[in-house]
C-alpha cells in the first residue's frame, strides 16, 4: 500500500481502535478534500504512532474512523533536541521557528524570559497548532513538546539533558565542533539583545557551556532553526 498520497490527521489522545475528529477536521475531510465512507486516512499522536484509518461515518460534523494497521518503520532519532528560546518581539519569528524546527525535527521548544527579551509573555495555544499543521504537512508522526513561559534562572536550573549549550556572540567555539553525536541535548538561544553576562555565568554553573553559531550575527529565529539544522545533519 502507498502512503505519500493520503492525508495526515492528528489526534490528542492515544490512537483507538474509533476515532471521532473534531468538527474543524471533520469538515476539512469531508467537505473539502470530499473524501468518504470507505476512504482511507492516516493519523498520529504526535508521539511515533501512525496508523491507517478508514472513514466510517462521512458526517461533516463528526466523521468517525476506524483505525487499522500500524504504519512499520517509524523510528524516533536516538537522541532528544531541547530549544530554548526568548520570544521574539514580532510573534511571526517565533511561529516560523516552531513550524521549521518540527517539520525538520526538534523533540521540546521551550520559552525563556531573558534579561533582555522585548517579549515578557506568550500563550503557547496558537503555537502548539502550527506545529500540529508543521506535523500533518511533513507527514511527521512526531511533535515536539511545547512549554510555557519560564524564568530564565528557573529554567536553567531544571534542565536534565547530558549536553547543555547556552549560544552567544562572544563564544569561541562553535557548536558543531562541541557537539556530541547521539546525546541528548539543549540549546539556550537568547534574545535579539543576546543574553547578559551575568545569564551566561550562571548558565556556566548549571553545565553549559557558551558556544558559537559562526561569524554571523543572526536573529532569534534563525540562530534557533540553524541549531536544529546542525544537530540533525551532525546526526545523519
Amino acid at each position: 500500500m502507498k502512503f505519500q498520497n493520503m492525508e495526515l490527521f492528528y489526534v490528542e489522545a492515544s490512537v483507538r481502535s474509533e476515532i471521532e475528529l473534531s468538527s474543524e477536521e471533520s469538515k476539512h475531510l469531508i467537505k473539502v478534500l470530499r473524501y468518504k465512507k470507505g476512504d482511507r486516512v492516516l493519523v498520529t499522536d504526535g508521539k511515533g504512532n501512525m496508523h491507517v484509518a478508514e472513514i466510517a461515518i462521512d458526517d461533516i460534523k463528526t466523521c468517525v474512523l476506524n483505525r487499522g494497521d500500524k504504519i512499520p518503520g517509524i523510528h524516533k532519532h536516538p537522541y532528544s533536541l531541547h530549544i530554548a528560546i526568548a520570544p521574539t518581539k514580532n510573534t511571526d519569528r517565533l511561529e516560523w521557528f516552531v513550524e521549521k524546527a518540527t517539520e525538520i525535527g526538534v523533540d521540546r521548544i521551550s520559552l525563556i524570559i531573558c534579561s533582555h527579551s522585548e517579549r515578557k509573555e506568550m500563550k503557547t495555544a496558537r503555537l502548539e497548532k502550527i506545529a500540529i499543521s508543521a506535523l500533518k504537512q511533513s507527514m511527521s508522526a512526531y511533535k515536539p513538546e511545547i512549554s510555557e513561559c519560564q524564568d530564565f534562572n528557573t529554567f536553567i536550573q531544571s534542565c536534565r539533558e547530558k549536553q547543555r549549550y547556552i549560544c552567544s556572540m562572544d563564544a569561541e567555539e562553535l557548536l558543531i565542533k562541541r557537539y556530541l553525536k547521539g546525546e541528548d541535548t539543549v540549546i539556550l538561544i537568547g534574545p535579539e539583545g543576546d543574553f547578559n553576562k551575568d545569564e551566561i555565568m550562571q548558565a556556566g554553573r548549571h553545565g553549559f557551556f557558551p558556544v558559537s553559531l559562526g561569524p554571523s550575527r543572526l536573529r532569534t529565529e534563525t540562530a534557533a532553526l540553524l541549531s536544529v539544522a546542525s544537530i540533525l545533519n551532525l546526526n545523519l
